[in-house]
């Protein structure tokens, strides 16, 4: 498996950290050896395909499931040595949001506070606040039962935030929403790194793109890929050249180049030219390109993303597992 990494050990930036987090049910490891350290004010996406390991991980992260082994700390305090305290600290959105539909949504936000151990004298203001950062400002005294999904979400997030954590985990908030109440959901989410540390876990992977500082990526209940947004720049599954010209050339004259592997057609009519590992075309197709006429008018690395990685590293460990069994 590939793993790369752009973040150093724990600092006192750090929110939420976990090491060497694994779980075991039976004889089945469904999370093995996870490290995971977030910042403060950082969106942290955390994704895997089904049966990741994703959600045991999630479990372990909230003190809802405990770990075979590890440790995991939130801010400077263990969880599983003082897990109220950490808690406080603490605000969860599971993907079913914890609602209770017959209530208004000021009387649900108060039971919210007073579960999350708010002080009396500071309710009041803790729950206008929530209101406010989720745009639920006048929807204090309608039942939750008659809100839309999106309003519905909404006042899951504003339960999450009520007490000011410094860790808010959320789990596919933005599942069932339309395209409207989706783009609604991403702004708030990086609203709430103003004042939270967020860890969002989703299918969506354009949604990690929008809203996310950072990604990793959790296949068989371990971590393959980690790093910052940027750093799919960086990242090849294997070696392509994007090329457009004025006046195309078959696919053979460019194949048939030193250092050309495969060329396609893309969607948008560009030249998709794969480069051997031991030799670089670049300069012989431009030298080519201004020999005979083509017309060079771009030329490029080609640019992972996140999909990219997603399914390539997950897709390698798949193969890599099916020859491991046939051995």
């Amino acid at each position: 498996m590939l793993e790369t990494s752009s973040t150093d050990g724990a600092s006192a930036d750090s929110t939420l950290s976990a090491h060497g987090l694994s779980r075991a049910f039976g004889a089945t490891r469904a999370v093995d050896g996870v490290e995971l350290e977030l910042r403060r004010g950082e969106v942290l996406g955390l994704l895997g395909p089904n049966g990741a390991g994703k959600t045991t991980t999630m479990q372990m992260l909230t003190g809802n499931l405990a770990p075979s082994s590890g440790s995991i700390s939130i801010c400077g305090i263990d969880l599983l040595e003082r897990p109220a305290a950490a808690k406080a600290r603490l605000g969860y959105l599971p993907e079913i949001p914890p609602l209770y539909k017959e209530l208004r949504v000021d009387e649900y936000l108060r039971l919210a506070a007073r579960l999350h151990r708010v002080p009396p004298a500071r309710a009041m203001q803790a729950l206008e606040q929530a209101k406010t950062r989720c745009g639920l400002e006048e929807m204090g005294r309608r039942l939750i039962g008659t809100l839309s999904k999106g309003y519905q979400q909404r006042v899951g997030i504003a339960q999450a935030i009520i007490h000011m954590p410094d860790v808010v985990i959320l789990d596919e908030p933005t599942v069932g929403l339309d395209p409207n109440q989706i783009r609604e959901i991403r702004t708030l989410i990086r609203e709430l790194s103003d004042s939270h540390s967020v860890i969002l876990s989703t299918h969506i992977l354009p949604e990690v793109e929008a809203v996310c500082d950072r990604v990793q990526i959790l296949h068989r209940g371990r971590i393959v890929y980690n790093d910052r947004i940027e750093g799919l720049r960086q990242f090849r599954g294997a070696p392509a050249l994007l090329l457009n010209f004025r006046h195309a050339p078959a696919l053979d004259e460019l194949a048939g180049i030193p250092g050309v592997g495969q060329v396609q057609r893309t969607p948008d009519g560009m030249f998709r030219v794969e480069r051997d590992a031991t030799l670089d075309p670049t300069d012989m197709l431009v030298q080519t390109a201004v020999t005979r006429g083509w017309g060079l008018t771009h030329l490029a690395p080609e640019r992972a993303t996140l999909e990219d990685v997603f399914v390539q590293l997950t897709q390698q460990d798949a193969a890599l597992g099916v020859e491991a069994a046939a051995a």
